[in-house]
């Protein structure tokens, strides 16, 4: 929404037309109407304001990513657009940029427009989206809801930077982990050095032990990805910890055998791919649906989840084929699935191997949500770069960062540490811990816009502990 787009707003929200405004809708432009908003846009910037010369359109028209909104009347025609898309012509990494928005209509259709574009910005896995304004239309910006962030300058000229509040990271940690510091106070957690770990050290052993429970609504839906996920999030938990699996232990509630089976099905197929038993646990027929399992492992020297300091580097370690489960796009990867038994343990041994300061399973909190977990835990903050992220390329960076990535490792570590190796997945730095607390993401133009604001559980530091050199 460039400078010279603020009159719209000043007439259809500041100070609108006598009578009332006509009805309309907004949608997606089809060709007809992409030519009705382009010649708007011809008679307002170029004809009226004399913005342009000869002609407004530009390389973002061209590029096949950019959407077109139109307001159409009840009999048709145009009565405003704006266009919207990714900044730049590389890679599409959640950061977009509105513009050219043009209104004849009535009242309230330059103000739809621009909500509508928020909304779709939203729904694309957008976190960032960005409006460029003349300062005397700052006001206007702010009042449906746009933060200002600072003065800039276009083609010479001062203007002011305007962003979208996009509260989708933090509105996930909120609903997922906000509470827990409150209702697990009291309790023993792993011991000295360990706070909010994905495993829990055994007492004077070298075993680590890890519990994860399905959601119900999951195991409802369904059942044999249920079984198979049970086992996929605790070996995940265990690899975090830097512990070699040993044994599963399950819990199955079902309404009848049939169901039971469906769910006994899915873990026996991952217990069976990951080479790791079954031992032992609880079958119970004619209650809801219901599974958790724990899992043991072996380590002599555990992985804490808060063993990071401010300066030591953010990697994550993801394994980024697959696609999205069927049922759960947008909030699932399945990759695990499709791989063979050593590519599995491949992933998940190399914690143990390359023992960094600081290790978290990504979970339900999703990639942002659970560096704030680590970054907490080592009672710091930290930095999120999203262009360095591994990402799948169907999926958008909202969605990346919010999702159950299947198998994604976050870890931390001195500057100078190498990469490691973790057979079939990707392993890049991305980010960094940093002095104060929560999570930010840091942009390709060195801006940064706030993720996770504060804790994200509330269970403090995990304080020093005491590991071997």
């Amino acid at each position: 929404m460039n400078g010279e787009l603020g009159e719209v707003l000043l007439r259809d929200v500041v100070r609108p037309r006598q009578g009332q405004g006509q009805r309309f809708i907004i949608e997606d432009a089809d060709q007809q109407a992409l030519r009705e908003y382009h010649q708007l846009r011809q008679e307002q910037f170029v004809e009226e304001q004399n913005l342009f010369a000869g002609s407004d359109l530009d390389d973002i028209d061209q590029d096949r990513r950019t959407i077109v909104l139109v307001a159409r009347a009840g009999d048709g025609s145009v009565l405003g657009g704006v266009r919207l898309g990714p900044v730049g012509a590389g890679e599409d990494i959640g950061w977009w940029q509105g513009g050219r928005l043009v209104s004849r209509g009535g009242l309230g259709v330059g103000a739809a427009l621009v909500r509508a574009a928020c909304a779709r910005a939203e729904s694309a896995g957008v976190l960032r989206f960005d409006a460029v304004v003349q300062p005397r239309y700052r006001s206007f910006f702010t009042k449906l809801g746009w933060d200002h962030v600072r003065p800039t300058e276009l083609a010479g000229v001062r203007h002011e930077l305007m962003r979208w509040p996009i509260h989708r990271i933090e509105a996930l940690t909120t609903a997922t982990k906000r509470d827990l510091g409150s209702l697990l106070s009291g309790f023993a957690h792993g011991g000295a050095g360990f706070v909010g770990d994905d495993g829990a050290p055994v007492p004077d052993s070298d075993l680590v032990a890890a519990c994860d429970a399905i959601l119900p609504s999951m195991v409802e839906r369904d059942p044999d990805w249920a079984g198979w996920c049970s086992v996929l999030v605790n070996l995940n938990d265990l690899a975090a910890m830097g512990a070699s699996p040993v044994a599963l232990l399950d819990s199955v509630g079902a309404r009848d055998k049939s169901f039971a089976a469906r769910i006994l099905g899915g873990l026996r197929r991952a217990s069976q791919a990951y080479g790791v038993p079954v031992i032992g646990g609880h079958t119970q027929l004619g209650v809801p649906a219901s599974l958790s399992v724990t899992a043991l492992g072996r380590t002599p020297q555990p992985v804490p989840g808060g063993g990071g300091r401010p300066g030591q580097r953010i990697r994550l370690t993801a394994d980024i084929e697959g696609s999205w489960r069927s049922g759960y796009t947008g909030r699932q990867w399945d990759s695990t699935s499709r791989r063979s038994t050593s590519e599995l343990q491949a992933m998940l041994g190399f914690v143990g191997k390359s023992q960094p300061q600081a290790a978290k399973d990504v979970s339900m909190a999703g990639i942002a949500g659970t560096l704030g977990m680590l970054a907490e835990a080592s009672g710091c903050g930290a930095v999120l770069d999203v262009a360095d992220v591994p990402r799948p390329s169907e999926a958008s960076a909202g969605d990346w960062l919010t999702c159950f990535p299947g198998f994604a490792m976050l870890t931390a570590a001195a500057p100078d540490a190498g990469e490691p190796w973790a057979g079939p997945a990707v392993s890049a730095a991305c980010g960094e811990l940093v002095v104060g607390e929560g999570v930010q993401l840091r942009w390709p133009d060195g801006e940064v816009t706030p993720a996770v604001s504060g804790a994200v559980t509330g269970l403090g530091p995990a304080g020093t502990l005491r590991r071997q050199a």
